[in-house]
């Protein structure tokens, strides 16, 4: 992980506090926070964010300054963006996405783990704050 991503990180974890629905876990090859197992917000090491603003909002959210779709192999992902760095450098900017990303996720019921079995288990959750 490198530094910008720390820093975002860092940033992201002081506005969540210590909210015991909320996980970290490295995804899309950035450090990622879930809420009841659902995509909140990730981070990425050029400084940008993802946020999961849900299909209802998704329009609304692309119509904020900074942001852009989210595209995972070559298609579109309705529901998630993507917001540039200079967008979320003051806290104030932070915190209205991280807060527009909330009110879109914690309606949804919490995430069951997945059934599927690997192999080997992965160590992928770097701090869970129900512990």
């Amino acid at each position: 992980m490198n530094e910008a991503m720390a820093y975002l990180g860092e940033r992201i974890r002081s506005l969540l506090g210590d909210d015991p629905r909320i996980a970290e876990k490295m995804m899309f090859g950035g450090l990622t926070f879930l809420l009841n197992g659902h995509i909140l917000a990730g981070c990425r090491k050029d400084g940008q964010i993802l946020l999961s603003v849900g299909r209802e909002h998704h329009e609304a959210a692309l119509a904020r300054p900074g942001a852009t779709p989210m595209s995972h192999g070559g298609r579109m992902m309705t529901g998630f963006v993507w917001v540039e760095a200079d967008a979320i450098e003051d806290d104030e900017g932070l915190a209205s996405w991280v807060d527009f990303a909330m009110r879109a996720v914690a309606f949804k019921p919490p995430r069951e783990p997945s059934a599927r079995r690997r192999s080997a288990p992965r160590k992928t959750i770097i701090r869970s704050r129900k512990d």
